[in-house]
């Protein structure tokens, strides 16, 4: 068994991948060997998923520790440079983001592809292989059934037919004991039943939970672009509560890409150690059950190695032709002198030529060339395409855990910078909307009273004053007046509006300013209540 394997060499990233620490859950190092029925083996698969779950932990630590310190050392809102800065930062983090998140999609489609690829070569060489060794099975069932029922009820009635001719029943006999010798070589055949192997089964179960795995990287990989661009779209358009959902779906599909991270470094690990030594792997599986030769046989497919079914075979077809000699002699000189053993001849003859037929073709496929072509088949579906589609799944959690991270440590400020424009823009509204230097005065000041009378006075004289019938409050007058102090009655702000009213007042003169001085405070009320109504 030291035949060398020339048309399959496991792929480098197999071997790197195998090099990984096995561990199991007790901390115990163990060996590099496929052995997935082993407890410790299978432990040490879900220490690398452990491992995985491990750096989710301190992915949300610093996470966690970033949003504390943001919220507990805040610099002061009033700079204006730091505003700037936090800003340009903000637009480059979610520019990376966004890159980022668009190449993890990318590299994600074509790992979900090259392993549905190899998952998908799998089966069909599983499929292929179930065919061959039914079509093997029911060879060898037909063939021994017409051998052991068949031929035997014509044998027993051409005995008694033949019961008066001596030679001819010996050559009946001679016949019964060519049949026992091919049934004989049949049952030397393997039985690929005994093995307890299914491989129409294992092709369906693999088939199964490769649809939903497939499915399942597919939604993830559109709810990651679907994350990344709606945040990118609450960013443009400053809503906050579109930036706090994903920011809710951003930590979701943090978790989600550590998780499948986890899940394809433990299954590339374990399908490595597999296909660095594979013949190992299956030699031991069959030991108790089919000769190690004949799996070596079908495993190395050499021209140096013998077909371990060849002496089987040619005695099968010796014995074939052995009977069918018999047969012709029977027919040729029994029939003239008993015409009923014609018959019964015929038929053994045709079950002959039937079992000749089997003979070609289950000499065709036990040949090892078709077992051994969807065997390797296989293994260059797992090992090149299989894991090296993992690898880029890999590649893929890792730059898109990269992305929602820059995301969600982005996503806080650009939250606090909205909530600190807001703000600033209730401050503007709280003052003349026309005159944004007024929100900076402070209500409280006492104001000059009669800075107005002139005005009040002039307006009495053009028109009719009339006291109101309610008490009306002076306090949109008192803002007035604080915008005509600080005008200094300037006739350049003589369009400012009065406070609750969309129209300047009117022009006015340096004599209509004198009259305003002179207007009393009634008078002044009541032109003012006047004037709004």
């Amino acid at each position: 068994m030291s035949s060398a394997r020339v048309d399959y060499i496991a792929p480098w990233w197999t071997y790197w991948l195998n090099q990984f620490p096995h561990v199991n859950l007790r901390f115990q190092s163990l060996d590099h060997t496929f052995k997935p029925q082993d407890e410790n083996y299978q432990q040490s698969l879900i220490f690398l998923g452990c491992v995985a779950a491990a750096g989710l932990g301190v992915n949300l630590l610093c996470l966690a520790i970033y949003l504390s310190c943001l919220c507990c050392c805040r610099k002061d809102e009033e700079e204006e440079e730091s505003k700037k800065s936090n800003s340009c930062c903000v637009t480059w983090a979610a520019v990376a983001a966004g890159l980022i998140c668009c190449i993890a999609v990318g590299v994600g489609f074509y790992g979900n592809s090259e392993t549905n690829d190899g998952v998908y070569q799998l089966t069909y060489s599983l499929y292929n292989a179930n065919h061959t060794l039914e079509g093997v099975d029911s060879l060898v069932t037909g063939t021994m059934g017409g051998m052991q029922s068949g031929l035997k009820d014509h044998l027993s009635r051409l005995d008694e037919i033949f019961a008066a001719r001596g030679d001819f029943v010996q050559t009946l006999n001679f016949m019964q004991q060519m049949a026992d010798n091919v049934i004989k070589q049949l049952l030397g055949l393997p039985d690929w039943e005994k093995a307890k192997v299914d491989l129409t089964a294992i092709a369906d179960q693999t088939a199964y939970v490769e649809y939903y795995r497939w499915l399942t990287y597919l939604l993830i990989l559109i709810l990651d672009l679907v994350i990344c661009l709606v945040a990118c779209l609450g960013l443009a358009k400053q809503s906050r509560w579109l930036l706090t959902t994903m920011m809710v779906f951003g930590v979701l599909a943090l978790i989600l890409s550590w998780a499948s991270l986890g899940a394809d470094v433990a299954t590339a690990v374990g399908t490595s150690d597999f296909c660095v030594s594979p013949d190992k792997f299956l030699m031991n599986q069959t030991k108790d059950v089919i000769s190690s030769d004949i799996v070596h046989y079908y495993l190395y497919c050499s021209q140096t190695l013998p077909n371990p079914f060849q002496q089987s075979l040619t005695v099968f077809q010796r014995s074939l032709t052995t009977m069918q000699m018999q047969i012709q002699g029977l027919l040729q000189f029994a029939v003239p002198l008993f015409p009923t053993a014609e018959r019964d001849l015929l038929n053994i003859q045709h079950l002959l030529n039937n079992s000749e037929a089997s003979l070609h073709q289950l000499t065709a496929l036990l040949d090892c060339r078709g077992l051994n072509k969807d065997y390797l088949d296989a293994l260059m579906g797992v090992c090149y395409d299989g894991v090296e589609g993992l690898l880029y799944l890999c590649l893929f959690s890792l730059l898109a855990a990269t992305a929602f991270s820059i995301m969600l440590c982005a996503i806080p400020r650009a939250w606090r910078q909205i909530a600190n424009r807001e703000r600033d823009y209730d401050d503007m509204d709280d003052g003349d909307p026309f005159n944004p230097q007024s929100r900076r005065m402070t209500p409280s000041h006492p104001v000059n009273m009669h800075s107005f009378g002139s005005y009040s006075s002039s307006m009495g004289s053009q028109t009719s004053l009339h006291p109101p019938t309610q008490t009306v409050s002076n306090a949109p007058l008192t803002e007035y007046m604080n915008q005509t102090a600080l005008f200094g009655g300037n006739p350049r702000y003589e369009n400012v509006p009065l406070i609750g009213r969309g129209s300047p007042p009117p022009s006015y003169s340096p004599t209509m300013r004198a009259t305003y001085l002179s207007m009393t405070e009634d008078q002044i009320r009541h032109f003012g209540e006047d004037f709004r109504a």
